[in-house]
């Protein structure tokens, strides 16, 4: 069996790419060779993965896997006939595979074991592609988060997954409800396929401007939303980037943190050029959510606005309205009195701290006065040394 399950394998088209994954190499092996050190070799790299079952793993790696059906899907193309018989019949080969148990290789001695469930992959695998704007393909299917990292080859850059996301969700998050709902909103045409506005949210620091894009992206990644971070560096590269993205079923926020430029900063030009349109059209897909500490992002000196320019003003508007390119604007300015003790009493309570309300409102007063004033980064931060004290008495 195992031998003429193989030389179906070996005649992959459609998921030959398969064979990359290392668990999937060492099965694949383990039917050449069906010897203990292919079989030992096989479970290990099964149970690194922190799972023993099989099946499941085979499965997530052939729905996430990026090829020629999914590219058709994404582009809206028909999908040829004998593309489509051989998806068929590489299906059937892989849910069989997917049942195999340790009891199919005869080798003697201790064998450990893997668990097996049934599966139909055809009815899966088509169920997927229906929905593939809400599941993703590839890294996309399996991750939420992204950055841009620069290469020496073209485009210029990958998106690199990030495996540990920041998980802060709306439950997490205390007061400026009518600005989070705000940026909501504007999400949701998002995910409706409508050009949503490109958002500016700006104000104090340490009021929740990146808590809030990062707990939208957490809150709607199950209907195909994902967050790719740049720096202001790679600016530059956002028109090579909304091409990339303008044919994935996805839906995109692309993230720029603390927003701000120096005069003449080349980076200024590129992320203009993006908000105003460029030759590239912004796809429905893409949304740019921006956060800064200053309403007008570029950092202006006395000597700037003095300048020896015949068409000085001109310049100064130019720099000082970038924010006005941005299609929304949300401002967070710092908490009242009362607001930041709403949001230090509901920290409190998320952490389950045991702590006197009078008491506590003083002590976030006096945290307060020694972080220059009230926001909501200071309560988090009190909260924390707090619940940390409390955990580690002396």
């Amino acid at each position: 069996m195992s031998l003429r399950v193989l030389s179906d394998v070996q005649s992959f088209t459609v998921f030959k790419a398969l064979d990359k994954d290392k668990v999937i190499h060492n099965f694949y092996r383990l039917l050449l060779k069906e010897d203990m050190e292919s079989y030992s070799d096989f479970v290990s790299s099964l149970y690194k993965t922190g799972t023993d079952d099989w099946t499941q793993y085979l499965c997530d790696k052939v729905m996430s896997l990026e090829n020629c059906i999914v590219k058709n899907t994404c582009e809206k193309k028909d999908i040829p006939h004998s593309i489509q018989e051989a998806l068929s019949f590489e299906l059937g080969i892989l849910q069989e595979l997917s049942q195999m148990v340790p009891e199919d290789f005869k080798m003697k001695g201790f064998k450990a074991s893997w668990v097996t469930h049934s599966v139909n992959f055809e009815s899966e695998y088509y169920d997927r592609l229906s929905h593939i704007e809400q599941f993703g393909f590839g890294d996309y299917a399996r991750f939420t988060t992204f950055r841009l990292e620069l290469t020496g080859q073209e485009p210029g850059f990958v998106l690199k997954p990030v495996e540990y996301p920041d998980p802060i969700c709306f439950s997490d998050l205390i007061g400026y409800d009518l600005q989070r709902q705000q940026v909501i909103a504007n999400t949701e045409i998002l995910l409706k396929g409508r050009l949503a506005s490109n958002v500016l949210l700006y104000g104090d620091a340490g009021t929740g401007k990146s808590a809030t894009v990062k707990a939208i992206a957490n809150e709607f990644s199950n209907r195909g939303l994902r967050l790719i971070e740049l720096g202001k560096k790679e600016l530059h590269l956002l028109p090579k980037l909304l091409d990339l993205l303008a044919k994935n079923p996805l839906k995109f926020i692309l993230f720029i943190d603390d927003l701000s430029f120096q005069e003449n900063d080349d980076d200024f030009s590129a992320l203009k050029a993006v908000l105003e349109g460029s030759v590239s059209v912004r796809s429905n897909n893409t949304v740019i959510y921006a956060t800064s500490n200053r309403r007008h992002i570029v950092k202006e000196t006395f000597q700037a606005r003095e300048g020896d320019e015949i068409h000085r003003n001109d310049t100064m508007q130019e720099t000082i309205s970038l924010s006005e390119r941005f299609g929304m604007k949300v401002y967070y300015e710092k908490p009242k009195k009362d607001l930041y003790q709403e949001i230090v009493f509901g920290l409190a309570d998320q952490y389950g701290l045991n702590i006197d309300r009078e008491i506590l409102a003083l002590k976030a007063e006096q945290f307060a006065l020694r972080k220059a004033g009230r926001s909501a980064r200071a309560a988090r931060q009190l909260i924390e040394q707090l619940s940390a004290q409390e955990e580690n008495p002396r």
